[in-house]
């Protein structure tokens, strides 16, 4: 495996002398001397390893590393600074670092940290961790060693399952366990951008080829290069991207949006859909010979009202992880509560026990919750706090925006967390309906 390290460092004789090192110790390095470098090339190319100075000419590294963590997940990232403060170790540690070191260090101490964190990388990449598919009925035991089998293959799969059922958690899983999980994970929400940006974002452009591309960006094609690429609601493509997503699987080649260069990338193609493929095909909505490109391997996800004991599990699950996350004390559910857990329907599937969990772990003051707390976050009972504060209200644009919130989470819940439904009954387009959620921090993905 060759390991991409990235050394960001304002100066330059620093960023000379690691690169020479560890190209020596047979690391691939690229370097950067400010943010606004280090982001350009994150946003183009994965790297196993980032080596980040704390003090840079344009930023506080400490300000950035919940941007590499997310910009590039499962990858290490180690702190190094001249100016080092237990606080600052201390607060780099807790925010995701592997490792901090202080300058003057060793080169020996270097090399160390870097070995470990790369081996820790390569150890998560290839699922030696806890499984995070959580799940003991027999429909989950079965999709789990289902995943087992497929993932060490090359064939394409499509996942699918109602919204909320966790299709890219799975999709996410298939990769760490495959032959690639050494590669990047490149995933791209087709539902999340109008149809004019979607071919921008899966072939890329070169600068000039529309009014704002000001520079040359890679596309998800591209990045997802000797790893795998993950279409969540593919359903959604518009034809014309369905055509051309079609052409690039046959030939794997492609070229970027204004560009005329051939470019070449052997990626492993996951799709997920809360829609019948089949039944879109019929309706002349979906190709049918995409279709049979993206289904080789088609695994269904069951909703979580059939899951029976392992709603509970779920439960307890979130509910402990956000009670650590929000610093609360120990809960715990009564029988009664447990038994509308069972019971409720969940139309949102495992996003919307997620969410309730959170809220419980938020607002929920005592011990025992009880039928009565989840009824009421589950919204059977009637909540005339939420009038009251819009009414309450002095400014009217905070109002709307407020009332457009409640509105917005209202409908996503009648409709499953469902986002083209949603958009549906509310009479907008899925795109405005995405930007809404952006704006106003709804929790939707899982």
């Amino acid at each position: 495996m060759e390991v991409h390290v990235l050394v960001v460092d304002d100066e330059r004789s620093i960023r000379e002398t690691l690169k020479g090192i560890l190209q020596e110790e047979g690391y691939r390095v690229s370097t950067a001397d400010s943010i606004k470098t280090m982001k350009e090339k994150v946003e183009r190319t994965h790297f196993h390893c980032v080596l980040l100075d704390l003090w840079l000419p344009d930023g506080n590294g400490l300000d950035y590393i919940a941007y590499l963590k997310e910009k590039l997940p499962g990858s290490a990232l180690v702190v190094i600074t001249g100016h080092g403060k237990t606080e600052h170790a201390v607060k780099a540690i807790k925010e995701g670092a592997y490792d901090f070191l202080e300058k003057p260090f060793s080169m020996d101490r270097l090399l160390t940290t870097l070995q470990r964190s790369v081996k820790e990388v390569i150890r998560s990449k290839r699922g030696e961790e806890e499984d995070p598919i959580l799940g003991n009925s027999r429909q989950m035991l079965n999709i789990k060693e289902t995943l087992q089998r497929v993932a060490k293959t090359e064939v394409n799969i499509l996942v699918v399952g109602e919204s909320g059922t966790g299709k890219e958690l799975v999709a996410r899983r298939i990769h760490q366990l495959s032959d690639r999980s050494e590669g990047p994970f490149v995933d791209i929400n087709c539902a999340g951008l109008p149809d004019e940006l979607v071919e921008a974002e899966l072939f890329g452009y070169e600068k000039g080829a529309f009014t704002s591309a000001t520079q040359r960006k890679l596309g998800k094609l591209e990045l997802a290069h000797g790893g795998t690429l993950f279409l969540d609601e593919v359903s959604e493509l518009s034809q014309r991207a369905q055509a051309k997503l079609l052409r690039v699987l046959e030939t794997k080649e492609f070229t970027r949006l204004g560009g005329i260069q051939t470019i070449k990338s052997d990626f492993r193609l996951i799709c997920a859909s809360n829609r019948d493929l089949k039944e879109e095909v019929e309706r002349g909505r979906f190709r049918e010979d995409l279709y049979h490109r993206v289904s080789t391997f088609v695994i269904t996800l069951p909703p979580l009202r059939e899951r029976g004991d392992d709603i509970l599990l779920l439960a307890e699950h979130f509910l402990s992880f956000y009670l650590k996350k929000h610093h609360k004390g120990e809960k715990y559910m009564s029988e009664e509560a447990k038994r509308l857990l069972l019971t409720h329907q969940w139309r949102g599937n495992v996003r919307e026990l997620k969410n309730l969990m959170e809220r419980l772990a938020i607002l929920h003051e005592g011990l025992q919750i009880t039928e009565k707390d989840l009824r009421y976050l589950l919204g059977f009972d009637h909540q005339p706090e939420d009038l009251s504060s819009l009414l309450s209200e002095q400014d009217l644009r905070k109002a709307r925006q407020n009332f457009e919130k409640l509105f917005i989470e209202k409908k996503l819940r009648e409709q499953g967390y469902d986002l083209k439904k949603t958009a549906e009954v509310m009479g907008i387009d899925l795109s405005n309906l995405y930007r809404k959620i952006r704006h106003y921090g709804i929790e939707v993905g899982i």
